[in-house]
């Protein structure tokens, strides 16, 4: 089961690192199957839609998991993302769909268990992508063509992150010893610092290879993944980072992208969000929640329409790769405050 939520809010998360919380994608990892169920369960989400059209785009996902759960299944909205945790953490609320910032916090604050993740394009997660309009200076070779499936059409890639006239995969960290070669001065755009992978990720990224980010790199703002993609392509910035493959998005106004602006590195996979429950719950009802919840996109065609009209995805995976989650985490407790 593949795609993903398309949130882009970020909870503030703790800075600890997360022990033990595989949780472990296996349901039963928590409750206990002898628990007697409770006689209803919650579900806390941030829609894409709004107003009045909330109640009609939430009403068949609980309706399906009440008649196939038989118990009462209810949604509520949350204001923001990290509403969702809270209300988990005050039993508001025993399910969440959420972002993966706030998946971590609430598995790091109260021991929630991880059950499924939202797919994009196929994948559980996603690199941020190093570009470049100088390949000379960041390419161990010259640039080679491979298709971005998702648009179908053929982008530049170096330093072997990429086979060439193959599907591209975006799958990293690759070649970020290439990140070295970005000298003092050096102008990079960059999003804001709430930003996974236009801000967070790379700039992780750079400090590791010993670029420091404050004071070595000129760092030219841009607002959003398609303006760092053109910051590289007018000349504006030597290198930006934007999430795989953001030169789609000015693909059509700038058609020789992938002639001038070339992917040269991929950082750390960045993990899309998902759904946790309480550890309150027992395990024969997680089980069977994950379930059901995992074969939802697959139910009936007004089922795929629910989920993308609901929280724009299409899929849910109980592939939950949890260290993923962990390293977001943790990631993003550098950028507190």
């Amino acid at each position: 089961m593949r795609k993903s939520l398309m949130f882009t809010g970020i909870a503030a998360i703790a800075a600890l690192a997360l022990a033990g919380c595989s949780a472990d994608s296996d349901p039963a990892a928590s409750g206990s199957a002898d628990t007697a169920w409770p006689e209803s369960i919650t579900i806390s989400l941030v829609p894409s839609v709004e107003g009045e059209d909330l109640a009609e785009a939430l009403d068949p996902l609980t309706a399906y998991l009440s008649d196939n759960l038989g118990i009462e299944v209810n949604g509520v909205v949350a204001t923001d993302y990290a509403a969702t945790v809270e209300a988990l953490g005050s039993d508001q609320a025993q399910v969440i769909i959420t972002d993966a910032g706030s998946l971590y916090n609430a598995m790091e604050r109260y021991d929630a268990q991880l059950i499924l993740r939202d797919v994009r394009f196929g994948a559980t997660s996603y690199a941020s992508v190093a570009y470049t309009n100088n390949p000379d200076k960041y390419c161990a070779e010259a640039p080679e063509m491979s298709t971005y499936a998702a648009s179908g059409i053929e982008l530049s890639y170096c330093n072997g992150i990429e086979e060439a006239g193959e599907t591209a995969t975006g799958q990293g960290p690759a070649a970020l010893d290439a990140l070295t070669k970005i000298d003092d001065g050096t102008k990079v755009a960059l999003q804001a610092a709430t930003s996974p992978a236009g801000y967070q990720y790379p700039v992780v990224a750079m400090r590791e290879a010993g670029i420091d980010t404050d004071t070595g790199i000129t760092q030219i703002p841009v607002e959003g993944n398609n303006n760092a993609v053109l910051a590289v392509y007018n000349g504006d910035a030597e290198v930006g980072f934007a999430y795989w493959d953001a030169r789609t998005t000015v693909a059509e106004e700038a058609p020789d992208i992938a002639d001038k602006v070339v992917a040269f590195a991929y950082t750390d996979m960045i993990p899309n969000g998902g759904v946790a429950v309480s550890n309150t719950l027992p395990a024969d009802l997680v089980a069977q929640l994950t379930e059901l919840m995992d074969g939802y996109a697959d139910s009936s065609e007004e089922a795929k329409d629910v989920m993308f009209d609901l929280v724009g995805l299409s899929d849910w995976t109980d592939q939950t790769a949890p260290e993923q989650i962990t390293r977001y985490g943790e990631i993003l407790a550098q950028f507190q405050n």
